[in-house]
């Protein structure tokens, strides 16, 4: 057999073997502008109003085959109570949950299922923590009758799926970050608390349903990368009407280091929603308001993905590892100006627009961009989390989420696939 005949038989057998598990090459895959979820799954109904979809909290290629996606639920369906402690779930069995999808064309099929499970194996719920990771959400059901806790809960919000087919999920209680085995088991979680391994104090001070909402891995696999969705209240609430300093923090599984750097958000009221790796020190990150575009009383601003980078930022750490963290002449980072924060020498990340997503071609009708994923150089991709389709009807109740201007359709889970105008790299 020629040197030629020899390569063309290893293609086809490799081609072969990636359609046999179920895959195509990356280079094949045609990706549409926009991929919707098919069928939204109806997970129940209360008073007309349907509880479906779910997904879209984070968003993960697989790592080990193309065109395939893992999207991630949050807690599961809540809304606000006329009561601003408490929080209704009308479904407080819900389970967190990563779905498996496949990209067919313009439709996202749903392939499987998996459930987060607690160290035991059972099946963990979305209800507030008792202790470490308690943000004092009291948590009740639609009759107003209180659900209490789950010690294993999480608030589901960063996704991150390796190349081992195990994941890492980070939340907003905490926060924690987990790492799951491939079938949805807690094998390790990890907070701002003791343990044989802990994140930051000073991230234990997150405002409450504001923890972890991003998480991403660095392409070695070896530095798992969280941001936080707001500034945390620290030293207290007040620092929330004019704080932009969220915090970004690096960490390494295997040893527990971390570092953490000063991301500057556009506006005090800006929310950022998910980060993706790049390189080891460069990522993209959505950062948006809490607003639909196409709301005619109050219409979004901000839907933004940045491109960011740490090589040139401040470790702004505290090596103490205070409750409070690294203090300036007696204040807490989220207190300086961005005057006092040049005078001690805080560098924060770098930041370059990479995509405005008002400006889509196609429009962007959601109030919420979460997912986000680097597909290559040229192509990212972005999700929507649809909130179950509910949202709280001021009554205590739930009323359906529809999107303005969209002829009252219920909102629903979608990816879009955005072609950039600069590589990445």
């Amino acid at each position: 057999m020629t040197a030629v005949s020899n390569q063309n038989t290893c293609r086809a057998l490799a081609l072969a073997a990636l359609l046999a598990c179920g895959s195509t090459p990356a280079a094949e895959i045609k990706y549409p502008d926009v991929a919707t979820v098919v069928g939204p799954r109806v997970l129940g109904e209360f008073n007309g109003v349907r509880i479906q979809g779910g997904y879209g909290s984070a968003l993960a290629p697989d790592p080990r085959a193309p065109g395939y996606f893992y999207l991630l639920t949050d807690r599961g369906p809540n809304t606000d109570s006329n009561d601003a402690d408490k929080k209704v779930f009308p479904l407080p069995k819900f389970t967190p949950t990563i779905g498996r999808f496949h990209l067919q064309g313009d439709k996202l099929v749903l392939v499987k299922t998996i459930e987060i499970k607690n160290a035991k194996g059972k099946k963990i719920s979305g209800l507030p923590n008792p202790k470490y990771g308690n943000t004092g959400e009291i948590a009740v059901d639609m009759q107003d009758h209180e659900l209490g806790t789950d010690p294993d809960g999480l608030d589901s919000e960063g996704l991150v799926a390796l190349k081992d087919g195990t994941f890492w999920v980070s939340d907003e209680y905490g926060p924690w970050i987990a790492h799951l085995d491939a079938g949805g088991r807690i094998i390790e979680r990890i907070g701002p608390f003791p343990g044989r391994k802990s994140l930051p104090k000073v991230l234990a001070l997150r405002r409450p349903n504001r923890g972890m909402e991003g998480l991403a891995i660095t392409p070695d696999e070896k530095t798992l990368v969280g941001l936080m969705q707001n500034t945390v209240d620290n030293p207290d609430a007040a620092v929330r009407k004019t704080s932009r300093l969220n915090r970004l923090v690096t960490f390494d599984p295997k040893t527990g280091t971390s570092k953490q750097y000063a991301y500057i958000v556009d506006s005090a009221s800006a929310v950022v929603s998910e980060i993706a790796a790049v390189t080891d020190h460069s990522f993209i990150v959505s950062e948006r308001d809490q607003l639909f575009p196409g709301d005619p009383k109050s219409p979004s601003k901000l839907k933004r993905i940045y491109k960011i980078d740490i090589a040139g930022a401040t470790d702004i750490s505290d090596p103490s590892d205070g409750v409070n963290g690294k203090l300036v002449n007696g204040k807490t980072l989220e207190q300086l100006t961005d005057a006092e924060m040049r005078d001690a020498g805080i560098v924060p990340v770098s930041k370059e627009m990479v995509v405005d997503l008002l400006a889509l071609p196609g429009g962007y009708p959601h109030d919420k961009s979460e997912g986000l994923a680097v597909i290559s150089d040229t192509m990212i991709a972005v999700s929507n989390d649809d909130d179950f389709g509910i949202v709280p009807d001021g009554r205590g109740g739930i009323a359906a989420k529809r999107l303005p201007g969209a002829n009252d359709r219920v909102d629903y889970n979608r990816v879009y696939f955005i072609k950039l105008d600069k590589p990445l790299k």
